[in-house]
């Protein structure tokens, strides 16, 4: 019973932990003074609109999106069929695929964004927006066959194999009976790709170009010169977007749907 009490105690200690500062952010963000003050002396809407206002914040924001879908969308052409053909068939050098294609979740970002910039910009020369959207396509696509391998691994390939034996054509199988029964190991696969992407910093600083930065690369470059409470606001918004996702996954799939 005591070990109970203490295990509780640690657990409310470890969520205050990392609540109570998404408490402060919130508050900040609706401070009126022009700096990022904890308590706030007065209440004010500025900073929202603030966010509003810059053309950095809107244009690098509308291009992380941009980059962000159209990566995980690529990185689910390629790596969907990928996790299908390990999962499946017996590939030779499978444990060496696999590691390779998950190596880009073990090296260090700064890493991987150094030898992508390499690769990408000083080898291939490619234009700045292609080179930034490979990169982050390469950058999610581990997550995407990881996520999805797992939900195949769960996948009894005898209803493949009768669908086939009922006529139904190996191509046809896939769309018809596969991909219908891992439907929530693709959209897990889909919301944790695309909000990597959206999030990556050490590969976006190093393939971001004149013109071209993504919302988090600005957000940094924005603190470096200012501390007002702009930042905190944008915080909140984010927060506030992700709650509404969350919301309408529960409302279509369910959480729990995303967790199989």
């Amino acid at each position: 019973m005591r070990k109970n009490k203490l295990l509780a105690v640690f657990a409310i200690c470890v969520f205050l932990f990392l609540f109570l500062p998404l408490v402060i952010i919130t508050v900040t963000a609706f401070g009126e003074d022009s700096t990022i003050t904890f308590p706030i002396k007065s209440f004010s809407l500025k900073w929202f609109i603030n966010v509003f206002q810059s053309e950095t914040f809107i244009t690098s924001l509308l291009l992380s999106l941009k980059v962000a879908l159209l990566a995980t969308l690529l990185a689910l052409l390629i790596g969907v069929p990928a996790a299908y053909a390990m999962a499946r068939y017996s590939i030779k050098g499978k444990k060496f695929l696999k590691s390779f294609f998950l190596s880009p979740t073990i090296i260090p970002g700064i890493v991987l964004g150094f030898s992508l910039y390499q690769f990408i910009v000083i080898k291939l020369r490619i234009p700045v927006f292609y080179g930034l959207l490979l990169g982050h396509f390469l950058t999610v696509l581990p997550y995407i066959i990881r996520v999805v391998g797992s939900s195949l691994e769960q996948f009894d390939f005898s209803i493949e194999e009768a669908a086939c034996s009922l006529g139904c054509s190996r191509f046809s199988s896939f769309f018809k009976v596969v991909l219908p029964n891992i439907t929530s190991g693709i959209s897990s696969a889909f919301m944790l790709a695309f909000i990597n992407s959206f999030n990556n910093i050490p590969v976006s600083m190093f393939l971001s170009g004149p013109g071209v930065n993504t919302f988090p690369t600005s957000l940094m470059n924005y603190i470096e010169y200012y501390y007002d409470p702009t930042v905190s606001a944008v915080s909140v918004l984010l927060m506030l977007t992700t709650i509404v996702i969350m919301f309408i996954v529960e409302k279509t799939l369910g959480i729990a749907a995303l967790s199989k």
